[in-house]
């Protein structure tokens, strides 16, 4: 990830000024671009960059700030831009692995008043949305919800029921979801070819649902976590292909490594459960034990069936200082 440069849409792509129930330009104001730097020695260093670069979006008026997490994992420094021009510097306050969601708290006054949070379950398919890169109108789309389904994701990640959107942004990361009443709905967290499912390409992106923060905004703003008990990470990552689920890579050192899982191994079960996707293996996995249980599997290598156990950890273990959930 890198500077976003000198970019915008398409005057046709943008939002109007009018036809909305809020102010646009005011409540664009609110989205920040957002500048993180990485020790080179850092846990994601090698997976994700020490520079990365993406948005935010300013929720309160002390400054605090929702992005998405892997922007701001194990970051050292943090820079916040407004449309005006003005940079000031950030901190982590908390990542949360569960959701994805990262916040940073601005350490000087910000000009933008902060959105009001809307009701992600409220959020109909079809309905007419902006999602927002720092920049203003220039970098922001307007576009269409297009699905709202579950999402698994390789890096042991599920949500019940992301919200899809077209088309897609190019820097989505960290977006704001703004829906037709001017209120944040989600952030922008992937670019998708599938937004609206099934096997037909649809470009657009995943966004998390606003919904998932209220319940554990108050313990990541006062501990930087959910409050929740981690749950038991392997350390591998795995994709559906061919109605099987393929491990495709290894966290370095982490609990799949130590006990001789290597990329190329089919994941049979866990615990003796079948498991049919990606969804099911992890919620296999996290309804098994908590971080740190010892996690039996069987893997298919060479035609051979491989049992093995996994020794879980809390993912949050493995980064840089201070910790993050």
């Amino acid at each position: 990830m890198s500077d976003l440069g000198d970019w915008e849409f398409p005057e046709p792509l943008r939002p109007k000024n009018e036809g909305w129930a809020f102010d646009v330009g005011n409540a664009l104001d609110s989205v920040l671009s957002l500048s993180a730097e990485v020790p080179a020695d850092a846990f994601t260093a090698s997976i994700l960059g020490t520079e990365r670069a993406g948005n935010g979006v300013l929720i309160d008026r002390t400054g605090l700030v929702l992005t998405i997490g892997y922007l701001i994992t194990e970051a050292e420094r943090i820079w916040l831009g407004q449309n005006s021009g003005k940079v000031v510097p950030g901190h982590v306050v908390a990542y949360d692995f569960d959701s994805g969601f990262g916040l940073v708290q601005a350490l000087a006054a910000l000009d933008g008043q902060p959105l009001a949070l809307g009701r992600s379950r409220d959020l109909a398919v079809g309905s007419s949305v902006i999602v927002a890169g720092a920049g203003g109108r220039r970098r922001a789309l307007a576009a269409k919800v297009v699905g709202k389904r579950e999402f698994a994701g390789y890096w042991e990640y599920v949500l019940d029921e992301a919200i899809f959107t077209a088309p897609a942004h190019p820097h989505w990361g960290g977006t704001g979801l703004l829906g037709p009443d001017g209120k944040l709905y989600g952030i922008g967290s992937l670019y998708v070819q599938q937004a609206r499912g099934g096997d037909t390409k649809a470009e657009g992106n995943m966004i998390v649902p606003i919904d998932l923060l209220p319940p554990i905004l108050e313990s990541l703003t006062k501990t930087g976590t959910s409050g929740r008990p981690p749950r038991p990470w392997l350390g591998f990552y795995a994709t559906e292909t061919e109605d099987r689920l393929l491990v495709v890579g290894l966290s370095p050192k982490g609990p799949a490594e130590k006990a001789g899982v290597r990329p190329g191994d089919i994941v049979i079960d866990v615990a003796g459960a079948p498991v049919g996707n990606l969804a099911d293996l992890w919620r296999t996995v996290w309804a098994y034990g908590k971080a740190g249980s010892d996690v039996p599997m069987t893997f298919l290598r060479d035609g051979k069936a491989r049992r093995c156990t996994l020794k879980s950890v809390d993912r949050a273990s493995f980064l840089k200082s201070p910790r993050l959930h």
